[in-house]
């Protein structure tokens, strides 16, 4: 009797062997699902690029055990909250944002999802994080601003532009980034002897006004700020720079690349590669409001020759051997 309730119970364990245990294995890992949101077309692009490279470097390939989600408003800000929403309806796990104007209705519709900035221009002053060292809620990520740049952009102007003296800043000033870089820039100015001319853009029309304030008051060279009607406009903006004649300093290497003159500032892809290393952690269960927010280690400057030439202006060689691009 002992013997056949023995071999009965070796016949239930063989049972549960061959049974319970393979379907137990064969149950599918979840595989990380990334929502991307962008205002303008960038699953191609460089930055986009830089953050799938990112991700490799920490082991993660896409379409093999990570998924992202692309969404991009094409430049159709008005777009951004449905696409934001569409991609708290597939559940993803984490939500990468594109600049400021992507945190926002990414923030606005979901306050439990870890949202991971890319490149915002004033985290804190967009009221996306309560300060930078302990964000605070469910955003964290990058900010593309540094204290050091507004004067190291004028700087650059005035080795660009001899006898620097009056710089028209043109940009959407109520803009929390802006507001925060023309600040840092009215404080610079002083040490250079450089005189500010404000010129706000409140929309689309007020470019080619800005530019026209700009040259009627002798403005030796322009500041351009971000945002997203700059964004927009920004070929636009580099063609009446140089019907102006006027040197231009711009946010992001977009405009060098669309003929602008020159751009100092973050490397914009260097944050995007960085921005993996927070979608790492949060993935791995680390919480968004106790990640800090960090800013730029890399900079970039660009110099567009065939822009300085367009408007008569001779670079130095000196200049030149500084810059990291030199588009001829």
């Amino acid at each position: 009797m002992t013997r056949n309730i023995f071999a009965f119970i070796c016949l239930l364990l063989t049972v549960r062997l061959l049974t319970g245990f393979p379907a137990q294995a064969q149950q599918p890992t979840k595989i990380p699902r990334i929502g991307f949101l962008a205002a303008n077309p960038s699953g191609s692009s460089d930055r986009a690029q830089a953050f799938r490279q990112g991700l490799r470097e920490l082991g993660y390939v896409e379409g093999k055990n990570i998924v992202i989600e692309w969404r991009d408003a094409e430049g159709k800000s008005e777009r951004l909250p449905a696409l934001a929403a569409e991609l708290i309806r597939l559940k993803v796990d984490v939500i990468v944002t594109a600049g400021a104007a992507a945190t926002r209705p990414a923030k606005e519709t979901t306050a439990t999802i870890p949202i991971v900035m890319t490149s915002d221009n004033d985290p804190v002053g967009s009221g996306f994080v309560a300060n930078l060292a302990r964000p605070g809620g469910n955003i964290t990520g990058l900010s593309q601003m540094a204290p050091e740049l507004a004067g190291k952009r004028l700087e650059v102007l005035q080795d660009i532009v001899p006898r620097l003296s009056r710089v028209a800043v043109i940009g959407e000033l109520k803009n929390p980034g802006n507001a925060q870089a023309f600040r840092e820039t009215e404080l610079a100015a002083g040490a250079f002897r450089v005189q500010l001319q404000s010129l706000d853009v409140r929309g689309p029309k007020d470019i080619e006004a800005g530019f026209q304030a700009a040259s009627a008051g002798r403005a030796d060279a322009a500041l351009v700020l971000g945002g997203p009607i700059a964004t927009a406009h920004r070929v636009h903006i580099v063609d009446l720079a140089a019907k102006s004649h006027i040197p231009a300093m711009y946010p992001s290497s977009d405009y060098t690349d669309a003929g602008g003159l020159v751009f100092y500032g973050a490397s914009i892809t260097d944050l995007f590669r960085r921005a993996a290393t927070y979608v790492d952690k949060v993935l791995k269960g680390a919480k968004p409001a106790d990640l800090p927010v960090e800013q730029p280690t890399k900079f970039e400057f660009v110099i567009n020759l065939k822009a300085a030439k367009q408007i008569g202006l001779t670079i130095s060689p000196n200049v030149l051997a500084r810059a990291d691009k030199v588009i001829k």
